[in-house]
Formats: C-alpha cells, structure tokens, sequence
C-alpha cells in the first residue's frame, strides 16, 4: 500500500534525570494551587532526542525509506552526523537555522516511570515554515508528530491537499488546538494515535464519547504503557500485547518506537494488529537503554525477538 514514510515532528536534544522515589511522594494533591517541590536525581545523561528524530532512528533501524522533515538549530551539526549513520534516512528535508538553537527536552522520571517533561520550542518554533508538499508523493504516508502546533496544523493541510494518508499524533498540543481545528484533523486522520491520558483528555476537549472519536476517525490507536495498546477500527476493537523487555532501564521515547514500528509494518503491508507488535517490540528495545536512540539491533535479531514474544513468524 505504501513504500515510504514522511516524518514530521521535533529535533532536540533531551536532558534526561531519573529519581530513586515517587512523585506522589512529594505532592499534596490538595495544594496544587501553591505546588512548589525539589525532586533529588539520581542519574542524569544528555541525548539525542526530539520525536521527529526517535521516529526516524527507529524507523531506519528497520531499514524503511525515511524522510525527515523538521527545524534544527546551529548545534545539530553532531545531531546530523548521528543520523545519517542510517543510510534509509532522507535528511534533505531537515532545515537548519544559524540564529537558533536545537529545540530541548527536559525530563524527570520517577520509580513508577511517571514523567514530567519541560520543553524549549529553539528552532522548532520555524517549523512552520517548512513545508512537506514536495516529499508528499504517491505510496507515502505521513507521520504527524508533536511539534510547533502552527506546524502540525499545515502538516494536516497538505496532507488532505495532496490525498496524504497521515498517522496524527496531537500529544502534548491538544490544549493548543482549537476544537474547530482538533476535529479536522482527526477527520482527516488514517490513524489517530495516543496514550490513554492522551485520548482521554482528546474527549474531554471535544465533548466526545468514546464511541463518537471512534466514529470520527478511521482507525483509533491508544497505546496502554506495560498493558500493550488497543486498536479501534469500524466498532471492532483489538487488545494487543506488550512485548517482554530484558529490563526497564528508562521509558523515555517509548511511545515515539511504538509508531516507528507501526510505521513500518504498515510499510511492509501487514496487518495492523501484527503492524501494533511491531511497535510493541520496538518500544522495549529504547526501555532498556538510558536515552532514546541510543539502541541499536539487527532485522534478524529483531525477527526472531518477535517469534519468541508473540509466537508468530515475522519477514523484514
């Protein structure tokens, strides 16, 4: 059905911190309104990141035609280089401004890999500038990750201009949209995808019930964490598992491995439950290392790590 994919979406650098407790530990839900805490971390690493750049790592670890459209800053020259180690990567779409920096991601996780995220816009905030018309071609699918809201918005334009079926992941910007906007583009949506805070939080904005987001989009992923994901398609609902990591060293970029690897059994045209599993498998392969690309595997040794886990037979 398709042969490559368009990946729009952040490029950052992440500041990752992990402490030894508990979030709720720290915080009095009654006090919100003067909330005020110190969290004491016990690791910290500097990594690539950016949900533009975790998409396509993992998207070019399976060796799937990747184009990467996205804003960087005058510090992306290492970034780059990192990158274009992955040679089904098309990094001509990535456009790079001398006055900015590359955007930044902080984030603190917890025991229960709870998460609390600041974010630095940097040269994502140009984003909006840069369009995807002409990588939009025939078999492509489009893949719309958090970035400048302003952004994703042109993205869904273009998309439905050129009969681009595109995977619209609003995230973090779903209070930034507008209701009028958030409805169009989950209209437009091939795929709506988002964890279940995400999805929920989708619901309340729009006033919708489960039933009606279902009906407004063609297909309906919400990815549970640990518990797997569930796929929402023409009133039929799919529970699909998680896959077994070796251990849980950090769940950051997680959810962006999760759609690199949908992305790319949709690609090789399997089914989307199968498509899910990949995704599946490919989050746990991040879990295990500090950082988000920082892992690396073979398609073979991915392969067999797929039989073991689901018990079917994969080709990639």
């Amino acid at each position: 059905m398709f042969k490559n994919v368009v990946v729009t979406g952040s490029l950052a650098y992440d500041h990752i911190m992990s402490m030894p407790g508990r979030f709720k530990d720290h915080i009095l839900p009654d006090k919100l309104h003067i909330l005020n805490v110190s969290f004491i971390m016990d690791t910290f690493k500097q990594e690539f990141g950016g949900t533009a750049g975790n998409i396509a790592w993992n998207l070019g670890l399976l060796g799937i035609p990747t184009s990467v459209v996205a804003a960087a800053g005058s510090d992306f020259l290492f970034y780059g280089r990192h990158l274009s180690k992955l040679k089904s990567l098309d990094l001509t779409g990535i456009k790079e401004y001398k006055n900015e920096l590359c955007a930044r991601g902080f984030v603190i996780t917890d025991k229960d890999d709870n998460q609390i995220w600041g974010f630095y816009q940097g040269a994502m905030k140009m984003t909006k500038s840069i369009s995807a018309k002409k990588f939009l071609k025939k078999d492509t699918v489009l893949m719309i990750a958090p970035n400048d809201p302003s952004a994703m918005l042109e993205y869904v334009n273009e998309a439905l201009e050129k009969d681009t079926p595109y995977i619209f992941d609003p995230a973090f910007n779903i209070p930034h949209f507008d209701k009028k906007n958030l409805k169009r583009a989950i209209n437009g949506a091939y795929i709506l995808i988002g964890n279940d805070y995400e999805i929920e939080l989708i619901r309340q904005r729009l006033g919708w019930s489960n039933e009606k987001l279902s009906q407004n989009t063609e297909i309906l992923i919400t990815t549970l964490g640990s518990k797997g994901s569930r796929i929402e398609s023409d009133a039929r609902k799919t529970e699909i598992p998680s896959a077994r990591p070796k251990n849980e060293s950090d769940p950051t970029g997680a959810g962006d491995a999760f759609r690199a690897g949908l992305l790319a059994g949709i690609i090789k045209g399997y089914p989307l439950e199968t498509s899910a599993k990949i995704g599946a498998l490919t989050a746990v392969y991040t879990v295990e290392k500090y950082g988000t690309q920082t892992h690396h595997f073979s398609k073979s040794e991915f392969s067999k790590r797929y039989r073991i886990n689901f018990q079917e037979i994969l080709k990639l």
